[in-house]
């Protein structure tokens, strides 16, 4: 009967023991704080993605998820997006404006402000959040009261549910005012300054927060920080929202167009039609300027026009200029609190100007070397002798093209008069790449399609 107590008593002393060794190991495993990264113009693949990280921290009971941000801004309706899901999670919400030089600039002012808690890395600012014109000015009128006070209301309420300053928060939007790292602290815009996630996680730690309406506590000690980035093809579309990559896809979009126009190949339109379509999903989230958009188009359509018309290089001076205006003016100043202040970068717009002029001088100096080269018999390509035998493809009305030594040659008649398909012909002289042919009366007309690729047998 001892023996039997014993054995319970050790197998109980057992148990517990493996009880508390587990409750242990459960209180020392580090926290998992997800880390979502807000790079970039604000548009609905970000909102859509921090929404998600969000929703996802709560339900794997994340303690906090941190929103590491540095925008210019973006979309009102995404930062709306943004702001709710913020202020509806059920879990707190750490926001920190990094790396240095880093900025929460229009929407990102609203949506630091709608973190639980806002740190700031030395060397960043917050705050321009004032709604302008297209041109960079006040909006006039009560259509620009009705605009700010919209953006004041909604600034304001984020503050006072947060508990920031509310006076500073309004001025961002009212004087579009623009503070520092230290001068945001201050004034308590945000709760402190953290150069790395570790600092953040050290002061975030302890702090009570309102979390669904209920204070919370944030527990972060020992806690390990988990990147969560967008998924590839989140991260494609939310690439194209970069204002210097929507300018190159539609840079390159147009000229396919044009080279599928004057070389028709299915692969160049196909390949343009592409990049503009994706250049207009990134135009989206930006604030495009319709007047930059039409000056790079007609730089593009001086540039096709310099393949085809003798100017000496003036369409090519033309459509760099065109294209550096257009470049330059692609977006406007933003027209919303939230709309993000960008521009295409200047070396791009210049190594793109100096690209473009580079390859147009070739192509001039390549029609012009062609234009004076000297006929050489026997040289396809090169050049044609004088008399050589040809036969009319495309009906010269007084200009088509004929067939001769293998090739099918830009040509007109001597005589300006109409030449009809299949008739032969001889070459009587030159202007530039174009052939001046005559009629050959003394050759058989033959009939010119798929199985006859244009020789034509002389009756003498």
């Amino acid at each position: 009967m001892t023996s039997l107590a014993g054995r319970r008593l050790s197998l109980l002393a057992t148990l517990a023991g493996a009880l508390l060794l587990l409750a242990g190991g459960v209180r020392g495993a580090s926290p998992s704080v997800p880390v979502l990264s807000a790079t970039g113009v604000v548009d609905s693949v970000l909102a859509g993605y921090l929404a998600d990280g969000i929703a996802r921290a709560q339900a794997a009971g994340a303690p906090a998820v941190v929103i590491k941000i540095n925008t210019p801004g973006g979309s009102l309706d995404a930062t709306q997006k943004i702001v709710s899901a913020e202020l509806e999670a059920g879990i707190p919400t750490i926001v920190w404006v990094a790396p240095a030089g880093a900025r929460a600039a229009s929407a990102g002012t609203f949506i630091t402000l709608a973190g639980s808690l806002a740190y700031m890395a030395p060397g960043t600012n917050i705050g321009a959040a004032s709604p302008v014109d297209s041109s960079g000015g006040d909006i006039p009128g009560t259509l620009g009261e009705k605009v700010k006070n919209d953006a004041i209301a909604n600034i304001t309420s984020i503050a006072q549910a947060r508990g920031r300053d509310v006076d500073w928060a309004v001025s961002t939007v009212r004087d579009a005012r623009s503070s520092s790292a230290v001068e945001a602290v201050a004034v308590g815009a945000v709760n402190g300054i953290a150069r790395t996630l570790d600092e953040v996680a050290a002061q975030a730690n302890g702090k009570t927060v309102t979390v669904a309406g209920q204070p919370v506590t944030v527990h972060l000690e020992g806690a390990s920080f988990d990147e969560v980035p967008m998924n590839p093809f989140q991260g494609f579309l939310h690439l194209l929202s970069d204002p210097n990559i929507a300018f190159v896809l539609f840079l390159v979009g147009s000229l396919g167009l044009i080279l599928e126009l004057a070389h028709p190949n299915f692969v160049t339109g196909i390949l343009g039609a592409i990049s503009i379509v994706l250049a207009f999903i990134g135009f989206g989230s930006l604030p495009l300027n319709l007047a930059g958009l039409l000056l790079i188009g007609l730089a593009i359509l001086l540039f096709g026009l310099e393949l085809t018309v003798t100017s000496h290089g003036l369409l090519t001076i033309a459509g760099i200029v065109c294209l550096v205006l257009g470049a330059s003016a692609l977006y406007t100043e933003p027209g919303s609190p939230t709309a993000p202040d960008v521009a295409v970068s200047f070396p791009l717009v210049a190594v793109t100007a100096l690209a473009a002029g580079g390859f147009m001088a070739f192509v001039v100096w390549a029609a012009v070397r062609a234009r004076r080269m000297v006929p050489s018999p026997g040289l396809v390509g090169s050049g044609l002798p004088l008399g050589a035998p040809g036969v009319v493809r495309r009906p010269l009305a007084p200009e088509g093209s004929v067939y001769a030594a293998g090739e099918e040659w830009s040509a007109r008649a001597s005589d300006d008069r109409v030449i009809d398909r299949g008739t032969p012909v001889r070459i009587v002289g030159f202007e530039g790449l174009t052939v001046v042919v005559s009629p050959d009366p003394d050759a058989a007309t033959i009939p010119f399609g798929p199985a006859s690729p244009g020789r034509v047998e002389s009756s003498r």
